[in-house]
């Protein structure tokens, strides 16, 4: 039996499986809040893997291993600052958003907790929102389907809009009818897969070339700085800094991200998300090293046994096709095909629900039939899929770079406004959009500056100064807001 077959039949049970739990999700899905947030039913375990793994799209197994592959170890700080922010993630936001969103009208969406927990009647607030969810997400999505291009090109040798196409379709056929429970419970399978490559792959690899000392040092002699954490070679000490803020400066993104902390909104209950946060960053440590591990153990592959892969963010893929046996090569090419379409069916759910939810429903009177927004909801997720495929069918940037620049865009638009809303009572609705407004404005100024220093960073700062400041200046007391505020702190158990 030929490797093509091996990896076809592997290939082929993944995606049935995919489309098998999509519909079993389907089955179980009667209502709009149960398409958007499965009716905040998810078991720990669900919540936890489901996060991660919409968490770590293409970039986990591509652009990530791919970065350490070309730098070196330095650019392990990337990892180091998801760690970090994944962590405070679970440990600040989950527990008392899921109780706040709840206790606040019921909010099922990121913009719609905006607006009622700021009480803002002119709606401004969650239009906003909404816009900055469907720009960043668009091209975020986007950046899931270049992924699958060239996972297709680098597998099979194949098409790569041929491939992008198969990734997008699969995708959104359970997403369209499996909705958030589709997407959730599609992820912990994917999850599970992501970890297993990312483990299976680097061990094999370092035991192909000789052990753990061998491969150490032929990293060391194909680069001095390869194995460094602060670079060396050509690295200037201040070079070296910006790149040691900016990989830090990653974490502060988890605050922001919709597709993400909507799995702390579908918990079963705000003291779930203790277990929840065990689990997610055990899986995320693993996930981590083991990307970091496979990037840099590439290094010495590639020198030892042929020449280096054309494109750097394929070095996970190369490897496991030759050190496998075909159909453990597929699964592991399947978990590939996994991180990336977790992240790309959470994205489409929430670009979804912020077409339906916070900008259809924030101006249709009366409320329409459950069945109206259902409909409507996979019209959303159809409609943004097809503009970033588009955007997908000539790429101009790598997969990580994409993945960066919509990182940040909802790291600096939403941390601080979500911070801000869980634990200072002083927040105001002219704060929020001012936060908004500052921090999405400077990631696209900062970008283009090309400093050298992640655009998060110095956004996130702005604009958690603007609400700060704004805030102050506008703040009124609200007994209704306050009340609720109180309410949400004794939820989770914390002071008032």
């Amino acid at each position: 039996m030929s490797g093509n077959l091996y990896t076809s039949i592997a290939l082929g049970l993944y995606f049935g499986a995919m489309l098998l739990i999509g519909y079993l999700a389907y089955l179980r899905t009667s209502d709009h809040e149960g398409y958007m947030l499965a009716g905040r039913g998810l078991p720990p375990w669900v919540a936890a893997l489901s996060a991660g793994a919409s968490d770590m799209s293409g970039w986990l197994i591509m652009g990530l291993p791919g970065a350490i592959y070309t730098t070196g170890l330095i650019e392990g700080w990337i990892a180091v600052g998801l760690l970090i922010g994944a962590y405070l993630n679970w440990r600040l936001v989950a527990p008392r958003l899921r109780a706040y969103t709840e206790i606040s009208r019921n909010s099922i969406t990121l913009p719609s907790f905006f607006e009622n927990r700021l009480r803002d009647r002119s709606r401004l607030l969650r239009s906003l929102s909404s816009i900055v969810i469907l720009v960043f997400f668009t091209l975020y999505a986007s950046s899931g389907m270049v992924a699958g291009g060239k996972f297709f090109e680098s597998a099979f040798g194949g098409d790569y809009l041929t491939g992008m196409l198969l990734v997008v379709l699969v995708t959104l056929a359970y997403t369209l009818f499996g909705g958030f429970l589709g997407a959730s419970l599609t992820d912990v399978v994917q999850g599970l897969m992501m970890v297993v490559a990312l483990i299976v792959v680097p061990v094999v690899a370092i035991q192909t070339i000789g052990g753990t000392g061998e491969t150490a040092a032929i990293i060391t002699e194909v680069g001095a700085g390869n194995l460094s954490l602060i670079g060396a070679g050509q690295m200037t000490a201040g070079a070296a800094v910006l790149v040691i803020l900016s990989g830090l400066a990653w974490g502060l993104g988890y605050f922001g991200q919709p597709h993400i902390i909507v799995r702390f909104m579908a918990l079963r209950s705000p003291q779930e998300a203790a277990s929840a946060r065990r689990i997610g960053t055990t899986w995320q440590f693993l996930s981590l090293s083991g990307a970091v591990a496979s990037g840099l153990i590439g290094i010495a592959y590639f020198n030892r046994f042929g020449a280096a892969p054309a494109d750097a963010e394929t070095v996970v893929l190369l490897m496991s096709q030759v050190l496998l046996h075909p159909l453990v090569a597929g699964f592991v090419l399947a978990s590939v095909l996994a991180a990336i379409m977790s992240t790309l069916s959470s994205q489409l759910i929430v670009c979804s629900s912020a077409l339906v939810e916070d900008i259809y429903r924030a101006i249709r009177k009366p409320v329409p039939s459950q069945r109206t927004l259902i409909v409507l909801g996979r019209t959303g997720v159809l409609a943004v899929a097809i503009i970033a495929a588009l955007l997908a069918v000539s790429p101009n940037d790598t997969i990580l770079g994409l993945v960066a620049f919509a990182w940040a865009g909802f790291g600096a638009a939403f941390g601080p406004i979500v911070l801000l809303s869980l634990y200072w009572r002083k927040l105001t609705n002219a704060g929020a959009i001012a936060g908004m407004v500052v921090g999405s404005a400077t990631v696209f100024g900062w970008k283009a500056l090309d400093t050298g220093l992640y655009e998060l960073l110095p956004a996130f700062v702005l604009a958690m100064a603007s609400c700060v400041a704004v805030s102050l200046a506008t703040y009124r007391q609200n007994d209704e807001i306050e009340r609720e505020f109180s309410q949400a702190s004794l939820a989770v158990g914390a002071r008032a």
